[in-house]
């Protein structure tokens, strides 16, 4: 898949060429993507005049707080990179966690972002924005394949060779089997919890959007945020590897629990906190840091500070 003689400007070879996907895998994508906005625009008419309830932001919270800790934590440094070592049952939790955000099954999810690194913003990265160049025209098209583009291509990452590790782990393959049924218990414990609390019906639908539906879609754009935006806006404040242009956007920090210091995590990818300069919100390596002192963690990569300066750009 890489190309040696790849300048970093030009187009992927072969970038128009990807066939789209199978039906099925488009309607598919295409209801996980488009349902949450239709949600949106229905629970935003059902609250004109009406106002939010406290009860839907709240379940809206807790539910984004586990499904997003749940990727970022689980799926991405725990599963994908090894950042730290976790108890079986916790790291169970974590994948089941990450399963309710609707981002793909557990092995898919990680065998995709271990190519996303082996071929970072060069031939063979899956969605790289700038593999139609860097002209305006080529970021442009770019960025939207980046963000979400790339789910519609028929360009699949082979897990065996990316995440073999996962495949002869029975916990996880129960785990990535469990997705589609995940997907359902994300959105039924918030209309069962929205129906007991309010003791209606109308409370628990309304509890379905805001905290099942509405929040799938920001926690969904959050992350592929974090795929496109933080390889094209944003400061690189550490070297990485060659053609590598991910960085550093603040404003996604809390919302992606740390993942927007991507530049950071880029240059040293299985360090245990991504945001590694003072004042940098990471509340993924604050749980991380939780279940180390509960002992539930160990083996912790914390960023080392010696390392990190000789890896200033």
């Amino acid at each position: 898949m890489k190309r040696l003689d790849y300048d970093g400007a030009s187009p992927f070879p072969g970038a128009t060429e990807f066939a789209p996907a199978s039906r099925t895998q488009v309607g598919l994508t295409g209801a996980i993507v488009v349902l949450p906005f239709v949600a949106l625009i229905v629970a935003i008419f059902l609250a004109w005049g009406r106002g939010i309830a406290l009860t839907d932001l709240l379940l809206a919270g807790v539910m984004y707080i586990v499904t997003g800790l749940g990727v970022t934590v689980g799926f991405h440094r725990l599963i994908t990179h090894g950042s730290f070592t976790a108890r079986p049952w916790v790291g169970v939790a974590l994948a089941v966690a990450g399963s309710m955000s609707f981002q793909g099954n557990l092995v898919d999810w990680v065998a995709v972002h271990r190519r996303h690194h082996a071929f970072t913003d060069q031939p063979g990265d899956p969605h790289s924005p700038y593999r139609y160049g860097t002209s305006l025209r080529g970021q442009l098209r770019g960025l939207a394949h980046a963000h979400l583009g790339w789910m519609f291509t028929s360009d699949e990452t082979p897990a065996d060779r990316y995440a073999p590790d996962l495949l002869a782990d029975p916990a996880m393959v129960r785990v990535a089997r469990a997705f589609p049924l995940l997907c359902a218990v994300s959105l039924a414990l918030p209309f069962a919890a929205g129906w007991a609390i309010s003791g209606s019906l109308y409370g628990g639908l309304t509890a379905f959007l805001w905290a099942g539906l509405v929040r799938v879609a920001l926690l969904q754009h959050v992350t592929w945020s974090v795929n496109s935006l933080c390889h094209m806006l944003g400061n690189r404040p550490f070297r990485t590897r060659r053609h590598d242009r991910s960085t550093n956007l603040w404003p996604l920090a809390l919302l992606s629990f740390g993942e927007s210091w991507h530049n950071g995590h880029h240059s040293e990818p299985s360090c245990a906190r991504h945001g590694v300069e003072r004042g940098q919100v990471d509340p993924s390596a604050g749980l991380i840091r939780a279940l180390e002192r509960l002992g539930w963690a160990t083996d912790v990569r914390w960023p080392d500070h010696d390392r990190l300066e000789r890896r200033r750009a």
